[in-house]
């Protein structure tokens, strides 16, 4: 999908198309007064002059994602916002809604199954579509399918997606990028030498900044210049399974399956703060966020159909530091309260005595919410130290 956050924003603010935006951090008072319209008008006839700007922002927060007229002017995800706002002081800036990123996400991916549906999920806003099989797939080498699949989601939710057609999936995924937004671009087997050599070799997705900066030390900068490299050499450089996977890379070779169906290990939900909050001074904050967090997790669960046992936490200080604590309790569940009560009792066994600046709640052991392990009753979760509960308990028994 094409600056997917963004574009799902600009939905809902049509005045802002063309302008640069950024998405990123939390809710903010400033933001509150965007819901604040008069009697029968509607988030399209707010005022510009209404919409935050990036050069008033204060905190650490970081960029999700921006719209192409701010990535214009250098501004990238992962950035932090104090950083952007020197590149780009004009951008609007606005909050990150998951829960509608989500929506329609669910919706794009309904409408791709429909026609092709061998699809493998890679997040909110990226699939693999296998449609070797798919009735007309081939015409034009995949270009009318793409065409179709363009059409259907931009008439059904108003968004536009860039698709790469290729002979695998990792020659996709770099054919996706080459034409966006709104791009199709189709490489076939001997497309390599002249499509895929010349390109840095950063864009094979798995090779990172760490592992790029290494072959640029023995001068490869390109995958053309990587694919001339020996097997055997790549291997001795950079180990018996990363340098032949490189040397595969290079190649264009990717013999990996569409996965239409994947068992996850756990579901999630954390925030960063925008600024550090303390369990004392903020507790009635951290403490609506804490709950907050438990009841997502929960309705993750629910909608996708799961249950789970393990509960756990996750927290990072002032310092960068993390602390994480998980309780396995005897029954599954998706229980939003139980989840809180369960996360509640972790807490209780970490410190809380330095400002935190994230806070994450987790539940793992899945099972299918409709499988005979659901309702069965597991082994007893393991006694802890009475001494060190007790402790505990009595440093956090007044905390959130």
């Amino acid at each position: 999908m094409d600056a997917f956050y963004a574009s799902v924003e600009l939905l809902r603010y049509p005045q802002l198309k063309g302008l640069p935006v950024v998405i990123g951090g939390g809710r903010r008072r400033e933001d509150e007064v965007l819901r604040q319209l008069p009697e029968g008008g509607t988030l399209a006839d707010i005022a510009l002059g209404a919409f935050p700007r990036l050069k008033d922002y204060t905190g650490r927060g970081v960029i999700t994602t921006a719209t192409y007229p701010a990535r214009a002017f250098g501004v990238g995800s992962a950035m932090g916002l104090m950083k952007a706002a020197r590149l780009c002081p004009q951008a609007i800036l606005l909050p990150v809604d998951f829960d509608e990123y989500r929506r329609f996400s669910r919706a794009f991916k309904k409408i791709i199954t429909d026609i092709a549906p061998l699809m493998e999920d890679r997040g909110v806003d990226e699939v693999y579509i296998d449609f070797t099989d798919v009735p007309g797939g081939q015409r034009e080498g995949g270009r009318v399918l793409a065409r179709l699949i363009q059409k259907s989601i931009l008439q059904a939710t108003g968004l536009t997606c860039s698709i790469g057609v290729a002979p695998n999936k990792l020659i996709a995924k770099m054919a996706s990028e080459f034409d966006k937004p709104n791009g199709i671009s189709v490489v076939f087997e001997e497309d390599l030498a002249t499509r895929i050599w010349p390109l840095p070799c950063r864009k094979v997705n798995g090779i990172g900044p760490k592992a790029d900066a290494r072959l640029q030390e023995h001068g490869i900068h390109t995958l053309g210049e990587l694919a001339a490299r020996e097997r055997d050499w790549l291997i001795a450089t950079f180990g018996r399974s990363t340098g032949a996977w490189m040397h595969e890379a290079a190649w264009g070779r990717d013999d990996r399956p569409i996965v239409t169906e994947s068992e996850p290990v756990s579901m999630s939900r954390e925030t960063t703060f925008e600024r550090d909050l303390h369990a004392v001074r903020d507790r009635a904050e951290l403490g609506a966020i804490f709950t907050h967090l438990c009841q997502k997790v929960g309705e993750d669960l629910r909608r996708k159909g799961y249950v789970g046992r393990t509960i756990g936490i996750k927290l990072r200080y002032d310092d960068f530091k993390i602390a994480t604590r998980d309780q396995t309790l005897a029954h599954y569940t998706a229980d939003g309260a139980v989840i809180r009560q369960a996360a509640g009792q972790c807490l209780k066994r970490v410190p809380l005595e330095r400002p935190l600046r994230l806070l994450g709640v987790r539940v793992g052991g899945l099972v299918r919410s409709d499988s005979p392990l659901a309702t069965a009753e597991g082994p007893p979760p393991p006694m802890r130290h009475p001494r060190a509960s007790a402790t505990a308990a009595a440093q956090t028994a007044s905390l959130f």
